[in-house]
């Protein structure tokens, strides 16, 4: 394979909202300017991809419930389509996001092909298909099979490269490729957004996520209600999921004209442009999308210090890390910043910074560009 010619990507994530989601979606995109064609295999379009772009294209999956089956099956459905995919449009690389089934779909698909319309098979961990399903001796042996037949694996955090080869005892090359953002043009001024919110002179406090328990939404709740003055915010939660079983929450601890709810934000520039402030209390996080999108327009964060978190974030130079489950730290640290928009501007003129000299398109599609090129020109081993 000549090393200028274009490459065929199929490409596999949750389609949801959701970190691995919207990075699949972003790298989809961005290998399509560069010229490459970019094939989505998913039961829907996933979250943030356009429809109508060149070179890149929506292959749906069909999930028939038939009656045999207690529950319906995916993984099987998903295989076939992607081994037809991969045959009709000549496929170099089958890119799988997630390790749950898409990297056992992956494997098997390539199997129904005959070697000359194989694709080779990268599969990218995003976290918890190795901090959670990795332990369950359900999915484990499937994981850790899917991994040791990959042509190659990434993750996005050295922290999670660590941990992948700890649970699963993977004895491999894994390659550590961070996730980007690459945002779009607001739709709407700063000013239009907080007069939407309610913001006037308060500090705009922002928590993006899809609600998970890891997420500790009733630790975030729990920190906002004790910043003083209380006065002195407003907190928006950019909601991928149903905020509904949150709602109490707020209501017990008086919040409710202190927070802000959108749920299912598709224009996410909108309002990262107009906060102030990152807030993320999570217990684990293998990168924290969430915290880079924040970056990219100059708002540092208040985050635990968890996980793949300390990779993104050097903490007093482009945010602030805070011990795992206090919600007196996390006050106190988003009150300081609070009563100092200037400490809170430099700090965010760096965060800006890193996220543009290490977590940028050009520096991390560019390494998947690479990784392609690599495993396309080895020696076909499945």
């Amino acid at each position: 394979m000549g090393s200028a010619r274009p490459l065929r990507i199929g490409i596999t994530c949750y389609p949801s909202v959701g970190g691995s989601g919207i990075l699949a979606s972003a790298l989809g995109e961005e290998l399509a300017r560069r010229g490459h064609e970019a094939h989505f295999i998913s039961y829907e379009r996933p979250f943030r991809l356009p429809a109508g772009a060149p070179r890149l294209f929506y292959h749906p999956v069909v999930i028939n419930d038939y009656g045999l089956f207690k529950y319906p099956d995916y993984t099987l459905p998903l295989s076939v389509k992607m081994a037809e995919v991969s045959r009709d449009h000549a496929l170099d690389v089958l890119h799988v996001h997630y390790a749950v089934p898409h990297a056992t779909a992956a494997i098997l698909a390539r199997s129904m092909l005959a070697p000359p319309h194989r694709p080779r098979v990268v599969t990218t961990l995003h976290g918890t298909d190795t901090t959670l399903l990795g332990r369950d001796p359900g999915y484990g042996p499937a994981i850790r099979h899917a991994l040791r037949q990959s042509d190659a694996v990434t993750t996005v955090s050295a922290f999670l490269e660590r941990e992948t080869r700890e649970l699963l005892a993977v004895d491999r090359r894994i390659d550590v490729i961070h996730n980007f953002f690459e945002p779009r043009p607001a739709r709407r001024t700063r000013e239009e957004v907080r007069r939407e919110l309610g913001v006037g002179k308060e500090a705009l406090l922002l928590h993006a996520s899809n609600l998970r328990p890891l997420k500790r939404i009733d630790l975030l709740l729990e920190s906002v209600a004790r910043i003083r003055p209380a006065q002195s915010f407003k907190l928006v939660i950019l909601a991928g999921a149903d905020f509904s079983p949150f709602a109490p929450g707020v209501r017990r601890l008086g919040l409710s004209d202190r927070v802000v709810v959108r749920e299912n934000v598709g224009d996410i520039e909108d309002y990262l442009q107009a906060a102030d402030l990152g807030l993320f209390t999570s217990d684990m996080e293998s990168f924290c999308l969430s915290i880079l999108e924040a970056m990219c327009f100059s708002c540092p964060s208040v985050a635990t210090a968890v996980g793949g978190i300390p990779e993104v974030v050097e903490s007093g130079r482009s945010g602030l890390l805070v011990p795992p489950g206090d919600a007196d730290a996390i006050a106190r640290a988003v009150e300081s910043l609070v009563a100092d928009p200037g400490r809170r501007q430099e700090l965010g003129r760096e965060a800006h910074r890193r996220a543009r000299s290490l977590f940028s398109a050009d520096v991390i599609v560019t390494k998947y560009e690479e990784l392609y090129r690599r495993v396309c020109a080895a020696p076909e081993t499945a």
